[in-house]
């Protein structure tokens, strides 16, 4: 994996931070990615899923890996986005109608990041530190931003006139051409947990669902407290060994109180099994602040 030297200004802050040394990125063979982290629809993938510093761990790294044997451009940004309800993350510099970032503690003006663009060779990978700058009067709470690497498309750069597009040959009429270059990108959010912070998670309106992708479970995760709930919800049934669905890295951030969520049917499980007056059990297992804690289980019969 490679790592070019960090530009000077944030080397040196970087070594006045008092931090606990920050965990070492695992290292895979060329073209793989790291088990645990999370890819798009583009070439890239990032370990890890996402980022949480506090006033002791201050310096992260985010790893980026391409998966491919092609050479990729890569432009990396950190941005404010706010969760809604479905639990779409939004931009909050191109927000829809009806959504509001009022409750976001936003932390990108907090944050330092380098490099802010590579050239990645095929099947490689490169680090990106990450350095949080909380000011010392800060409100206890967590803030947060979103580390967003998006791929640059071959021949960005040059002109495209027009004229290139109308062409200059008579049989080309009137028409005009158009040249699509896809922009793909995928994000993590980076968290900064200041002072005390607190969580309450519960699961309702839990029920069986059906729409045009199949069957699946829904439930709403509610939240209150000052920090986000991130975990893996699981689908049990009386009686039977094998989980009736499952998603991990399910996560709820604080500014909203509650999240809809769907969990389609494992394809393994039979559906027949589930016959009326089955006890269901969700239960929200905390993969963040306590790692293996249950932060919510309901139940609910099958109708």
């Amino acid at each position: 994996m490679s790592s070019p030297a960090l530009p000077q200004s944030l080397a040196l802050e970087a070594a006045h931070v008092e931090a606990e040394e920050e965990a070492a990125l695992p290292q895979v063979e060329a073209g793989q990615v790291p088990e645990g982290s999370v890819g798009g629809m583009g070439d890239i993938n990032l370990y890890p899923r996402r980022i949480v510093m506090d006033q002791r761990q201050r310096i992260s790294s985010v790893g980026i890996y391409n998966k491919t044997p092609f050479d990729g451009d890569y432009e990396i940004s950190i941005s404010d986005m706010v969760m809604t309800e479905t639990g779409a993350v939004i931009p909050v510099d191109n927000l829809p109608a009806g959504v509001d970032a009022g409750d976001l503690k936003a932390a990108s003006g907090m944050l330092r990041w380098s490099p802010r663009r590579v050239m990645l060779p095929g099947s490689e990978a490169q680090t990106v530190r990450i350095m949080a700058r909380p000011p010392a009067d800060l409100p206890d709470g967590e803030y947060r931003a979103h580390f967003m690497v998006v791929s640059v498309p071959k021949d960005i750069d040059e002109g495209y006139s027009i004229e290139d597009a109308v062409g200059d040959s008579a049989g080309a009429g009137e028409s005009v051409g158009v040249t699509i270059r896809p922009r793909f990108g995928i994000s993590i959010p980076v968290i900064i947990r200041v002072g005390e912070t607190t969580l309450d998670v519960a699961l309702r309106d839990l029920s069986l669902a059906e729409d045009a992708q199949g069957e699946a479970i829904t439930l709403t995760i509610a939240r209150s407290g000052t920090r986000s709930a991130y975990g893996d919800l699981t689908i049990t049934a009386a009686g039977i060994d094998e989980p009736v669905a499952i998603a991990k890295g399910i996560g709820v951030y604080p500014e909203i109180d509650s999240r809809t969520v769907r969990l389609a049917l494992n394809p393994e499980f039979d559906r027949d099994r589930l016959a009326p007056g089955t006890v269901l059990t969700a239960t929200f297992v905390d993969d963040d602040y306590a790692p293996g804690r249950t932060l919510a289980r309901q139940e609910f019969s099958v109708p």
